[in-house]
């Protein structure tokens, strides 16, 4: 399974998983399968009774979000984000990235009734996104990458912030201090985590892991908060050790399978002109207000700034802006959070994020691929001058001796 630790393997999983849900609720397999989504589990009359489409978003999810978090701490302590020098550019292109979608889609749906729907088009798909640059982007300089990284990262921590403030409901304090003191126990046992009783510690941090989910999911906060609370807590070499245990596993099974689940949309039997305002909102703002927001924040901060770090030209700009508009598994995430007490608007915004990171794909390949061209033609006159140099060098006759 350690093929799927790659980029460009887990961006392709997805974007196959999703194909195949939105073909499959489209068939005559459709309705049992949706109806199988729909079967409940879990101790009745409790906020732990699910049907198994929630247990994949709000449980198998939170592994994924342990995962980002893990990374988003090694990155804050030990990588692209750890000086505020570092982090100053690429968060104010977070910042930009986030502000004009909202600012798009607010105006598409304003007096429609349906503005909670805008934190829909302010998440950026990380694995996704790194994909395309991984499988298009192979000759691009580690400048960009670091930037692409470093924003997408940004963008992981606003989507978490959203999550865990906009759409908590019916919050009981007591649950959530309760899931505090079991992450504060946690993170104590993890940096014991070796010796002789390593088994033992083991097993029991499993047991504070799902403890805290159970918590955390009563008190009325989305649970896979607690997936980042556990991962920014954990010990950071062991943090590291298990989000390389588990990447396969998120790569190959948790991300896929709510892609599938999250796009098993019938698409509605509608004219272009009775769609609702929410679909044509996030339809814009994800792909247009990403690539425009992105680019102009960063292109503001340039100007504004005295920034010595080497240059990104505005064609990485327009490209980051693209990948940034893919915002697939986050966006799914929030559309299902913001619409769940309108099915008939939240399929309609599935399909809105589904289309609006696909034109947000296509354009970032376009982009990513020439300029790859680019650089990959600049390397090679580089060393074709690097070579004829040399030559010259060889030709040149010896000086005379005095």
């Amino acid at each position: 399974m350690s093929f799927v630790r790659s980029e460009r393997v887990a961006a392709v999983l997805l974007l196959v998983a999703a194909v195949v849900g939105l073909v499959v609720a489209n068939t005559s397999i459709g309705a049992p399968v949706l109806a199988l989504e729909k079967v409940e589990v879990g101790p009745a009359g409790t906020a732990l009774h699910l049907t198994l489409g929630e247990w994949v978003s709000e449980g198998l999810l939170a592994v994924f979000f342990f995962v980002a978090a893990v990374e988003l701490r090694n990155e804050f302590t030990n990588g692209q984000l750890n000086t505020v020098k570092k982090a100053i550019r690429p968060a104010v292109a977070a910042a930009f990235g986030v502000l004009v979608p909202v600012a798009l889609y607010l105006s598409i749906t304003a007096g429609s009734g349906y503005t909670r729907g805008w934190p829909v088009p302010t998440a950026t798909d990380i694995a996704f996104a790194l994909g395309v640059l991984a499988i298009f982007g192979r000759s691009i300089p580690s400048r960009l990458r670091i930037f692409m990284l470093a924003l997408a990262i940004l963008d992981d921590v606003v989507g978490i912030v959203i999550i865990a403030v906009f759409f908590a409901h019916d919050i009981n304090p007591l649950l959530l201090i309760a899931a505090a003191i079991t992450v504060t126990g946690f993170a104590f046992l993890s940096r014991h985590i070796g010796g002789r009783f390593r088994v033992l510690v083991f097993l029991l941090l499993v047991v504070l892991a799902v403890l805290v989910w159970v918590l955390v999911a009563l008190s009325g906060i989305h649970p896979t908060i607690a997936g980042v609370a556990l991962g920014l807590a954990m010990a950071h070499q062991p943090g590291l050790r298990t989000r390389h245990t588990l990447e396969p596993f998120t790569n190959g099974v948790v991300l896929p399978l709510f892609a599938f689940t999250a796009a098993l949309v019938p698409i509605p039997g509608v004219g272009i002109g009775e769609l609702s305002p929410p679909f044509w909102g996030i339809l814009i703002a994800l792909p247009v207000g990403k690539l425009v927001g992105i680019t102009l924040g960063t292109w503001l901060y340039t100007l504004i700034s005295r920034d010595n770090r080497p240059h990104i030209t505005v064609h990485g700009l327009l490209a980051a802006g693209a990948l940034g508009g893919i915002g697939f598994t986050v966006s799914l995430l929030m559309n299902e959070l913001a619409f769940d007490n309108r099915p008939e608007i939240a399929d309609q915004g599935t399909l809105a994020v589904l289309l609006g990171s696909g034109i947000s794909i296509l354009v970032s390949a376009i982009l990513v691929s020439t300029l790859n061209t680019s650089y990959r033609r600049l390397h090679r006159l580089r060393q074709q001058a690097v070579a004829l140099s040399v030559k010259r060098s060889d030709e040149r006759p010896p000086p005379h001796p005095a």
